[in-house]
């Protein structure tokens, strides 16, 4: 596990993050002229694209779980962040805020340095399958860069060469944004492996691709084209490769990572010696793990900075499972006075019970911490810290089963979609869905709506969904007042960063800015 974090003191793959005077050379770094000669140099930088995910907390280490689950009505800023609550509420005033600037920017340097082994790996002399498979992950993970910043900002540039401080690019729409998307993502599957062992366990493959591919597909409401890329897990090459833990919460476990439901994780690793967020830093030693937990974590553990709306309690409680018990992903989904059905008494938070901890008639008593992202199941663990080794699983299977019946429902087929969903349930105890009813596609796509809460909750989709099925707007502030602030057809996407539009006239701000 944990295998892709050899990294080099390539500064060349991103130039434009470090703070060193450029016109004083340094004599140990390899410029992109005696670099890019070897094999040895293409699985160096593969290996950095891959850090770009943990490099600083603007991506997986943090940020995108904000813009996933936070600025959704599962979320909320709840701590002493005043700048993160007021984004998450949609009260963001400067650009160049850093939750939304910092995103962007390191986004973009994960677009750099995919873009730089796409342009110069190809002209190296080694083994032409390990060539073609780096391209194909540099190719997915530009195309889940991409995704990001289509999703989150809407109308991001499009550059898919190796930038120069001179370049000017203009804004894509949308539609050519998630285009690109596709093409990376389709490309990238034709020559991705389904799976691998040893130490390139954690590498894109191709049902990640495929998975991605997707997710795309149906963000954009393009159902036909969704049921053909997932068929790849039903009916295609990926037919047997993936399945369903039997045990749901082994999803979220740092000692049950890459199992047979995972299709894409973020890696990350404990290193107890790390002094620094930055992977350019040659001075210093990476952090390879993630702070989420910290800043997640309950009040007395961590910081408690983003908590979890208590109305996603109901939505678990709207049915028992077929032995009349409560659906057990509640209980791995949220941390709450009840976590343990039997109440405050024996709900346990990081080895004291919630009664202890927080009593039960405080204001923390209505407390409800999204679990998924912490360590809490380990044994003896009492508080969290900022070098998590828990893997985050982007993609899981139960997942891909769920986009695919939603797909199925779209394009007409709801009688074929019921499987796949009943899948999901009867591994969470449920019963399966009753087919007699013959739900038109509308009724299906509300069951859908709850099966997603109830399945994903907590693992940063729910932006996504909410913007997919066109209900992001003030009317969540009945289970969400932040969304009170919600301005339609403003604040769908973040702002682009000011400072980027005053440096590149061709840059225009998002509608409503």
């Amino acid at each position: 596990m944990k295998k892709i974090f050899l990294l080099t003191s390539m500064i060349l793959l991103v130039a434009s993050a470090c703070n060193r005077d450029f016109d004083q050379p340094n004599p140990n770094s390899p410029t992109i002229a005696s670099f890019w000669k070897s094999e040895t140099d293409a699985v160096k930088g593969i290996n950095a694209v891959y850090s770009t995910f943990h490099r600083t907390a603007t991506l997986y280490s943090r940020f995108l779980f904000y813009h996933g689950m936070l600025r959704s009505d599962e979320g909320y800023g709840s701590g002493g962040d005043i700048t993160l609550n007021n984004i998450m509420s949609f009260n963001q005033t400067n650009y160049n805020e850093g939750l939304t600037a910092g995103t962007w920017q390191n986004l973009f340097i994960g677009v750099f340095r995919a873009n730089q082994v796409l342009a110069y790996v190809p002209g190296i002399e080694m083994n032409e399958g390990l060539k073609n498979r780096i391209i194909g992950e540099a190719k997915f993970l530009r195309g889940l860069f991409y995704f990001n910043l289509t999703l989150y900002f809407g109308r991001p540039p499009i550059i898919l060469e190796p930038s120069e401080p001179t370049d000017r690019p203009s804004n894509a729409t949308n539609a050519e944004a998630w285009a690109q998307v596709e093409k990376d993502l389709t490309e990238a599957a034709t020559t991705l492996p389904l799976s691998y062992t040893g130490d390139d366990l954690g590498r894109a493959t191709r049902g990640a691709a495929m998975g991605l591919l997707g997710k795309a597909y149906l963000q954009q409401g393009k159902y036909q084209e969704a049921v053909t890329a997932l068929a790849f897990f039903i009916t295609g090459e990926g037919k047997g490769l993936y399945s369903l833990t039997a045990n749901y919460q082994d999803n979220f476990k740092a000692s049950t990572e890459n199992n047979s439901e995972s299709v894409f994780e973020i890696q990350f690793r404990f290193n107890p010696n790390e002094n620094t967020d930055d992977d350019v830093d040659e001075t210093r030693i990476n952090n390879t793990g993630t702070s989420i937990a910290q800043f997640y974590a309950p009040r007395g553990v961590g910081f408690s900075d983003g908590g979890a709306r208590r109305w996603l309690i109901g939505e678990f409680e709207k049915e028992k499972t077929a032995s009349g018990a409560r659906d057990p992903r509640l209980a791995a989904t949220l941390l709450f006075d009840s976590t343990d059905v039997r109440g405050p008494q024996f709900t346990m938070i990081y080895g004291q019970t919630f009664a202890s901890r927080y009593g039960t008639n405080t204001g923390e008593s209505s407390a409800v911490w999204f679990r998924k992202q912490l360590n809490d199941n380990e044994p003896g663990r009492t508080e969290e810290g900022f070098r998590s080794p828990n893997n985050h699983r982007l993609l899981r299977y139960a997942d891909i089963l769920l986009m695919y019946a939603e797909a199925l429902n779209g394009i007409g087929q709801t009688a074929q979609a019921y499987p796949f969903v009943d899948m999901v349930r009867v591994r969470a105890g449920l019963r399966p869905l009753n087919q007699a009813a013959g739900w038109n596609q509308a009724q299906f796509l509300a069951q859908i709506k709850h099966e997603r809460i109830t399945e994903l909750t907590g693992e940063g989709w729910r932006f996504a969904d909410l913007q997919r099925w066109g209900e992001l707007g003030p009317q969540l502030a009945v289970r969400d007042p932040e969304f009170t602030n919600f301005v339609k057809n403003r604040n769908e996407w973040y702002p682009i960063p000011q400072s980027d539009i005053d440096l590149n006239p061709n840059l225009t701000q998002n509608p409503g800015y």
